[in-house]
C-alpha cells in the first residue's frame, strides 16, 4: 500500500503557451476523467473531444463541460481518415492523447473483429493523420502522440514474479489485450521509422467516478445497492494493481509534458489486491456509508461463477521509470479511492440507473 504522495507535473501554467488537444475516447471513464482534468488544469487550451459513442461512450460524462468556451465535442468513429484529417487541420491540433479503445477482455472473447478494427485500424488512422499533418507543418518539435494501453498487454505474472516493467516482453492472452499490444507496437514503429513524437503508457487497473457498470467495482457498487448478486469469477484470487482514475490523470498529464518522445511508461497504483479482497473493502464501504441496502451485511451477496477462458492470474506495475524520470507518484491511496469511489456511487444514482435500462451489460461481467 503506497503512502499519500503529491502529484507533480513541473512548470506552472502561466509559463506553458496555450495548446490544441484532441482527445479520443474522451466521453469513456478514463477519458472523460482526463478532459475533465485538463479543461481544470488547463482552461486555455482548446480541448476538442472524438468518439463515437459507442456502449461505454456517454455524453451524461462530459455534461459539466458544455459551458467550457474552448470544449467541443465531435461524434465520429476514428478509423474516419477523412474526418480525422479535418479535425486535425480546422482545429489545428498539435496534441492527441489517444485514449479511445475497446477495452473489456470478455467482450473481445465474444466479438473479437470490434476490438482489431478500434484498436489496430483506429489507432493506425491516427497515427496517419497526425503523421502527415506533423511532416506538412515541418515536423514542430513540440507536438506529441499520446498513446494510453494497458497492462495486459505483458500478459499473467505468478505469485511471485517480478512486477511488469518498460523492458517486459509482451504476452497478451486474449483478443482485447492482442490487439492492445498490436496498436503499441504501431506507435513505437512510427516513432522509429518517422521520428514522430510519440509517447507509450501501459497503465494498471482503473477505477473511479464515472466507470461504465461492466467492469468489476462499478459492478459491485450497483449491484450491492440494488441487492443482486456480486458474481467473482474462479475462486477469487486473481489479483490486480488498482490505480485510482485522477492518479492516471495525472500521469499522462506529466508524460506529455515533460517526456521525451519515444519513450514508454508504466503507470500503476501500488496496490495489489486479490478481486475476493477488493470486494471484502467494496462491501464493508456500502455497508457503513449507503443509508438503505436491501441487504446487509453486504458480502452474504458475494457468488463465485465459473472463471472465464484465458483469465490472467495476476498483474502488477514497477511503476519506478515514471517516478525517476518524471517525479510522478500517485496520490491516492486504495481505502481513500474506494470510499471516494462507493460515495460517487450512491450518490449519483441519476448517472447510472439510465445504463441499467439499456440492457447492454453482459451477465455476469467482473475484472
Amino acid at each position: 500500500m503506497q503512502t499519500n504522495t503529491s502529484k507533480q507535473v513541473t512548470g506552472t501554467v502561466a509559463e506553458r503557451q496555450p495548446g490544441r488537444i484532441l482527445i479520443t475516447g474522451g466521453a469513456g471513464f478514463i477519458g472523460s476523467n482526463f478532459v475533465r482534468y485538463w479543461c481544470d488544469r488547463y482552461p486555455q487550451d482548446r480541448v476538442v473531444v472524438l468518439d463515437a459513442l459507442t456502449y461505454a461512450g456517454n455524453l451524461a460524462n462530459l455534461a459539466d463541460l458544455e459551458s467550457h468556451p474552448e470544449f467541443r465535442f465531435v461524434r465520429a468513429d476514428i478509423c474516419d481518415r477523412s474526418l480525422v484529417d479535418d479535425l486535425l487541420r480546422s482545429e489545428e491540433i498539435n496534441t492527441v492523447a489517444h485514449l479511445a479503445a475497446e477495452s473489456h477482455v470478455d467482450r473481445s472473447i465474444l466479438g473479437p473483429e470490434a476490438f482489431v478494427q478500434t484498436n489496430l485500424v483506429g489507432t493506425f488512422t491516427l497515427l496517419e493523420a497526425f503523421r502527415q499533418r506533423w511532416q506538412s507543418r515541418g515536423q514542430p518539435t513540440d507536438w506529441r502522440f499520446l498513446h494510453v494501453s494497458t497492462d495486459e498487454v505483458y500478459g499473467s505474472l505468478s505469485p511471485t514474479d517480478p512486477a511488469f516493467s518498460e523492458t517486459t516482453p509482451y504476452a497478451p492472452n486474449s483478443p482485447y489485450s492482442a490487439s492492445k499490444a498490436g496498436s503499441d507496437h504501431l506507435v513505437r514503429s512510427y516513432f522509429h521509422t518517422y521520428g514522430m513524437p510519440t509517447l507509450i503508457t501501459n497503465c494498471s487497473n482503473n477505477y473511479g467516478p464515472y466507470h461504465f457498470p461492466e467492469k468489476l467495482i462499478p459492478l459491485l457498487c450497483i449491484n450491492i445497492l440494488l441487492g443482486k448478486p456480486l458474481p467473482i469469477y474462479g475462486d477469487g484470487q486473481n489479483i490486480r494493481d488498482w490505480l485510482f482514475v485522477e492518479d492516471h490523470c495525472s500521469a499522462l498529464d506529466c508524460v506529455i509534458q515533460q517526456a521525451q518522445p519515444g519513450e514508454t511508461y508504466n503507470i500503476g497504483g501500488n496496490n495489489e489486491v486479490s478481486n475476493l479482497d477488493l470486494v471484502d473493502l467494496l462491501c464493508d464501504l456500502m455497508d457503513e456509508i449507503a443509508p438503505d441496502l436491501p441487504t446487509r451485511p453486504a458480502r452474504q451477496l458475494i457468488t463465485f461463477v465459473k472463471d472465464r477462458p484465458g483469465h490472467d492470474r495476476r498483474y502488477a506495475i514497477d511503476a519506478r521509470k515514471i517516478q525517476a524520470d518524471l517525479g510522478w507518484s500517485p496520490a491516492v491511496t486504495l481505502p481513500e479511492g474506494l470510499r471516494r469511489t462507493v460515495e460517487w456511487y450512491v450518490t449519483h444514482p441519476d448517472w447510472w440507473q439510465p445504463l441499467l435500462t439499456r440492457n447492454q451489460l453482459p451477465e455476469p461481467i467482473t475484472a
